[in-house]
């Protein structure tokens, strides 16, 4: 998948997570809403240690704030995959940096920077890398199916 060269400018409506959002995109009067995936990184689940702090640092960029998303696809749940900006800032990056996430495993060598930027917050212990054993997002749902 290739991102899409023009970004689509959109209002953060919520916040689900520490990497999901919905936007309002569109004109006035003519605006959709859908729900969005940050591309490249997956933070921890809600009920999961840290993840309270990823969803609050999300809607700290981004709630009732401009974003723009450059459009990637879709996920396997139909939410739209996107690298997203709110407040001229990265999300992903901004995530990683302040140790919320993980780099999404699948796609981890596609994105060099953010493996860095991930290295770095557990190197120096920020966020959920303070944890003697952080556990993965997709181990949590594995081991936790649907709680």
């Amino acid at each position: 998948m290739s991102v899409s060269a023009t970004a689509l400018l959109c209002l953060v409506v919520a916040i689900h997570d520490g990497d999901t959002l919905t936007a309002r995109c569109g004109a006035p009067g003519a605006w959709r809403q859908e729900r969005v995936r940050i591309a490249a990184i997956d933070a921890p689940e809600s009920r999961q240690a840290f993840g309270q702090r990823a969803h609050q640092n999300l809607a700290r960029l981004c709630f009732r704030q401009q974003a723009r998303l450059y459009r990637l696809g879709h996920d396997s749940y139909g939410r739209s995959l996107a690298h997203v900006r709110c407040q001229g800032q990265d999300v992903a990056t901004a995530q990683m940096r302040a140790g919320l996430a993980w780099v999404y495993a699948p796609q981890a060598k596609q994105y060099p920077k953010l493996l860095a930027l991930q290295r770095q917050a557990r190197a120096s212990g920020q966020g959920l890398w303070a944890q003697k054993r952080p556990l993965a997002p997709w181990d949590y749902r594995r081991k936790y199916p649907r709680l």
